[in-house]
């Protein structure tokens, strides 16, 4: 691992990632520097004079091509492909992507698997490259702005639902999706590509890969070999042989949204060598990940949901369609200029909106696009602080109802982040369970 002693290398982006790869690289013996904006609008100034240049996920490769030529420009995850010693499982989507992921990992460690997480969700694969070996198994959950200049493929690449977002740093909804394909772009024919049937940006993109396809679906039985739902069951064909994996009603993550990701879960694991029986555990006990319709507490036989990462309107309607019980809402926060047009119409069509607590500046936008004259659905607006959300959430709520927080916004303004959002919510929820 001397290739890269004594080089001089630039890191752009001060982030998790940044980090781990200042920390790596001077363990390799490279002479590092990290570059960051906040060091002032000159800061990429002297980026020629370097030999490696390695590209935060963040930073488009078009600010950094004005200052070094394209050959230096490099990154970790890049970086990661080439010097991996273990097979490789990468997971991309628009949605799902960190559930998918999470679940893969889960299933390969139940399987007794030397197994690591990281990528996008969190974790920098330099953190643990040095630990890897030809055994060891690598979950990577990559997002487009990883995936845009990357050259090799994982040996199971799992694409979910593809649909318009990251426009503000795509140059279009072209190249974001040519981003998500590059996932598949470098497979051999010994590889697996796992493909959503039910998105058709997904479902095309099997003309891109030279690996075997499966295909999932939530939606209809899949033609030919792959993972579906039919008769409330999760099935997978496979060599013309039909397994049932789970019935729906056992697995724990809640909401039809997710069979989707539980499918792609189940493929990516029997590829990978894990067994119906430990996939069918993980499903009954995997709980989500945190901020994403997690269950925090069931106080007095009503359950509390933690759903603060859903900033956009699809992701609320999702989380509110998870549930056939009786439900009170906690929804708005600040503006990322949604279309709150759909979520209206959900809301004012449902059945089981017991009520709805209104926060933030966007509420007034949300609450404008209910439309049902017929409505009894109470409103409760004017709360400054998640003390008193969630005490008027427990006022409200009798054995059986479901409390759920999906904002559909952005949560600056009351709250600092999403992150802090929802470890407020779940903090005064478990005041409930001790008063």
């Amino acid at each position: 691992m001397d290739i890269f002693k004594n080089k001089k290398v630039a890191i752009v982006g001060e982030g998790i990632e940044g980090q781990s790869s200042f920390k790596w690289l001077k363990t390799k013996g490279a002479e590092v520097a990290i570059l960051d904006e906040k060091q002032g609008e000159d800061y990429l100034k002297d980026l020629d004079s370097y030999d490696l240049v390695l590209r935060s996920p963040g930073i488009k490769i078009s600010t950094l091509e004005k200052f070094v030529s394209r050959e230096k420009i490099t990154s970790q995850i890049k970086i990661f492909f080439d010097l991996c010693p273990s097979e490789i499982i990468g997971v991309t989507g628009t949605k799902g992507k960190g559930t998918t992921s999470s679940l893969i990992y889960e299933m390969l460690k139940k399987q007794g698997f030397d197994a690591y997480l990281g990528g996008n969700i969190g974790v920098a694969p330099f953190d643990f490259l040095d630990k890897l070996n030809a055994q060891s198994k690598v979950v990577l959950e990559l997002s487009s702005f990883q995936l845009i200049d990357l050259k090799k493929s994982p040996h199971i690449a799992v694409m979910l639902m593809i649909t318009s977002e990251h426009l503000n740093w795509h140059s279009s909804i072209e190249e974001y999706i040519d981003a998500k394909r590059n996932i598949l772009k470098g497979q051999t024919e010994k590889d697996f590509a796992i493909l959503n049937r039910d998105y058709p940006a997904t479902n095309e993109s099997d003309i891109h890969t030279s690996g075997k396809v499966f295909h999932v679906s939530r939606e209809r039985q899949v033609a030919e070999e792959g993972c579906f739902v039919r008769d409330g069951k999760i099935w997978s064909r496979i060599k013309g042989q039909e397994i049932e994996i789970i019935d729906t009603k056992d697995i724990l993550l809640p909401g039809k949204h997710n069979w989707e990701n539980v499918c792609a879960a189940t493929m990516a694991a029997y590829l990978a060598g894990v067994s119906r029986e430990n996939i069918a555990f993980v499903l009954k006990t995997f709980k989500g990940l945190e901020h994403r319709l997690e269950l925090v507490a069931t106080v007095n036989g009503v359950r509390y949901y933690d759903d603060s990462f859903s900033t956009t309107p699809e992701t609320a309607i999702a989380a509110i369609e998870a549930f056939k019980e009786p439900e009170i809402l906690i929804l708005g926060g600040s503006s990322k200029n949604s279309d709150f047009s759909e979520l209206g119409a959900v809301i004012s069509k449902s059945k089981n909106i017991k009520a709805i607590i209104g926060i933030g500046v966007e509420w007034s936008r949300i609450k404008s696009e209910i439309r049902n004259p017929k409505s009894e659905i109470p409103i409760i607006e004017g709360a400054k602080d998640m003390f008193t959300v969630v005490q008027a959430a427990h006022k409200l709520a009798v054995p059986g109802d479901v409390v759920l927080l999906t904002p559909a916004c952005a949560s600056f303004g009351m709250f600092k982040n999403y992150k802090e959002r929802g470890e407020q919510f779940k903090a005064e929820v478990l005041k409930l369970k001790t008063s």
